[in-house]
């Protein structure tokens, strides 16, 4: 029995994420076309089979789909615009999948703008952070067509968890899903770092706290499993930038504005990391807002040995 050939990937953005998508990719078998600002970033993918190209507008020309994953909406609207762009190179009936956390708008121009040309468009934003691109257990979130989710899901299902990537709506639905995972997400690190905090410092033990947490009915993923990497590690997620996370909040911020709805408490977890970004720099990890309150309990919130071994 014949097997399937692979389509050809083209992949634009090569960093923390990225990098780790397309070595899944790769892995999986699929031949690969790459570009990024920093050609260095694309070497092990090269010695591997990768192809390299100078342009978004080559990477589309020499793929079946094209990926973009990049850090903001004015980055991808320079990779799929202008002469060298994504638009430059592709087919028509060509497929863009953008995994960016972003909005919207840049794929709705696209749609409208090329609508005679039959592309395919779909946002699919992931969620899983650098250690899941890594391992190839990210979560996609999807909107788009439903065929075209089927076509794809064999690509989608190198990179992430085949039980976690789900199709959430039309255009623009999968960019709509991350924001507000992302916007909760922070919000419980920062009502988290407040907690622990307040009961550090009223006298409770950080572990028996945590454990009075994770049995009540306030338990949630970050106290029971994120946190842990503080905690345990004191590992902030560098893989991830603070400047990053305030790119990301204020998206969701902008969203909900958008659509009409006040966002008060999302006004103020964003104001906490942009004080953060301020005091601890641009590439801090995106957790390193958890770092303010430490401070005012007078060093780091740190599980004894012993407790540390009772999470696993």
């Amino acid at each position: 029995m014949t097997t399937p050939t692979r389509p050809t990937v083209g992949f634009i953005g090569l960093g923390s994420m990225g990098g780790g998508m397309t070595r899944n990719l790769q892995r999986s078998g699929f031949p690969l076309v790459v570009n990024d600002l920093r050609p260095e970033s694309a070497a092990e993918l090269v010695a591997g089979g990768a192809r390299w190209a100078e342009s978004a507008a080559e990477v589309a020309a020499s793929s079946d789909l094209v990926i973009t994953m990049l850090p903001t909406p004015r980055h991808v609207s320079d990779a799929v615009n202008g002469p060298a762009g994504i638009l430059a190179g592709i087919a028509d009936g060509g497929t863009w999948v953008d995994m960016s956390t972003s909005v919207p708008e840049v794929a709705d121009a696209v749609r409208r703008a090329n609508a005679s040309r039959g592309l395919h468009v779909l946002d699919a934003p992931v969620s899983g952070m650098s250690v899941g691109a890594a391992s190839g257990s990210l979560q996609i979130f999807v909107g788009g067509e439903a065929e075209d989710v089927e076509r794809l899901r064999p690509v989608f299902e190198a990179m992430g968890d085949p039980e976690r990537i789900l199709h959430v709506g039309g255009h623009g639905a999968g960019y709509a899903v991350k924001l507000m995972i992302n916007q909760l997400w922070f919000s419980h690190l920062v009502a988290t770092a407040e907690v622990l905090a307040v009961g550090v410092k009223a006298g409770v033990d950080l572990g028996v706290l945590r454990d009075a947490l994770v049995a009540s009915p306030a338990n949630s993923n970050f106290v029971e499993k994120d946190v842990l990497s503080i905690l345990e590690h004191g590992d902030y997620d560098e893989g991830f930038a603070l400047a990053l996370a305030c790119k990301d909040l204020g998206l969701s911020i902008d969203l909900a504005r958008s659509v009409g709805v006040s966002v008060e408490l999302s006004a103020l977890v964003e104001q906490v990391f942009r004080r953060s970004r301020a005091v601890h720099g641009d590439r801090a990890g995106e957790m390193t807002p958890f770092r303010l309150y430490e401070e005012l309990t007078g060093g780091p919130l740190r599980l004894s040995p012993a407790k540390e071994a009772s999470t696993r």
